[in-house]
């Protein structure tokens, strides 16, 4: 490829990233209890860390993944977080 080719090759990713689909934050919840161990997306509801990728464990109440709206419960899990003790 010559320059010419790879600049136009980048341009027009640029030109499809650009124009893909942004959902809207709207479009998803938090839903706790479903995240699995390590892979959940922020802190605990019971405060025990403060970063995602942090859960101990699959499935603790605290621990949640943002998830479509309307497919959380389905999932098993609820869109409020555990109540503190």
């Amino acid at each position: 490829m010559n320059k010419r080719q790879v600049l136009l090759a980048a341009a027009v990713a640029t030109l499809v990233v650009a124009n893909a689909p942004v959902h809207a934050a709207s479009d998803k919840e938090k839903c706790y209890g479903i995240a699995l161990a390590g892979k959940n997306d922020c802190a605990s509801a019971d405060g025990s860390h403060s970063c995602a990728g942090q859960a101990k464990a699959d499935k603790l109440p605290g621990e949640w993944k943002y998830v479509a709206k309307g497919t959380c419960e389905k999932s098993g899990g609820k869109t409020t977080p555990p109540a503190k003790k």
